[in-house]
């Protein structure tokens, strides 16, 4: 797939629109590997906001186990 193609597609990534244009600016005038960096930074997002979601279902799990240990 294009590079450009990609990078319209984010937003099924929870990309904002003004990532898409960074990215879209730094794909056509930076090098690679400013773009690979930006990239990187973009995934630690969306890996922190993986782990807190995580962390919310594994308490929500305690408070299931809980409730039903008192039932």
């Amino acid at each position: 797939m294009e590079l450009n193609a990609m990078i319209e597609n984010l937003s099924d990534f929870g990309f904002s629109e003004e990532q898409k244009k960074t990215l879209k600016i730094i794909s056509e005038t930076g090098p690679k590997s400013e773009l690979i960096r930006y990239l990187k930074k973009c995934r630690c997002v969306l890996m922190d906001e993986m782990h807190e979601s995580q962390r919310k279902v594994d308490r929500m799990d305690y408070l299931i186990r809980k409730v039903e240990k008192e039932a």
